[in-house]
């Protein structure tokens, strides 16, 4: 099997290091070779994070160069399109439809842009928009939209929906287990 490469990309305290590590487990538990990579820029004060998870029979670098991601996986807008370059043509990228202010914004330097989402759908690529923030409020708390996105993203990945079950009950905190399994789910049906 070909090498496969997926970006997970957010802003810092998002959960984008537990969702490449479960995303990890799911591909070791099928048998590949795994290469997880985090970049952390200013995370704990809102900044970029990226973690490249590379899986397939055998992967020598964790690095993904640009042009070479089959499936970016964005918690927020701004970053969907931070890292749109990195996306292969005809790649998928699964976007929350989350909007974080970055510095510069809070700050009144600059402005949000407008409408990132529909000047992405006009690439070619192919775009899954998904309100993760309130599908992750339904399961319980806001703090599980990055399970909702991968429960998405879990249906690109050719992936056993069950296998992503039974990772999420071993590897969440005991308490927060029942409200994680109702975010994939609402995710994996989005």
């Amino acid at each position: 099997m070909e090498v496969k490469n997926i970006l997970i990309v957010g802003v810092g305290g998002q959960g984008t290091l537990l969702a490449s590590k479960l995303m990890g487990k799911c591909f070791l538990q099928q048998g590949y070779d795994v290469k997880v990579s985090e970049v952390h820029g200013m995370s704990q004060r809102g900044g970029s994070v990226v973690t490249y998870v590379r899986y397939g029979e055998k992967v020598y670098s964790p690095v993904i160069e640009k042009g070479e991601a089959d499936i970016i996986i964005s918690f927020e807008q701004l970053e969907s399109a931070r890292w749109l370059p990195w996306l292969k043509k005809d790649g998928v990228l699964i976007s929350s439809t989350q909007k974080i202010d970055p510095m510069p914004v809070i700050m009144g330097k600059s402005e949000y842009p407008e409408s990132i989402l529909s000047k992405i759908s006009d690439k070619e690529v192919k775009l899954v928009c998904v309100d993760a923030l309130e599908k992750a409020l339904e399961a319980g708390t806001a703090k599980c939209a990055n399970i909702v996105l991968l429960g998405a993203a879990a249906r690109f990945l050719g992936t056993d929906k069950e296998m992503w079950l039974d990772i999420i009950k071993t590897t969440v905190p005991p308490k927060t287990v029942e409200t994680n399994l109702k975010a994939f789910e609402l995710g994996f049906n989005a």
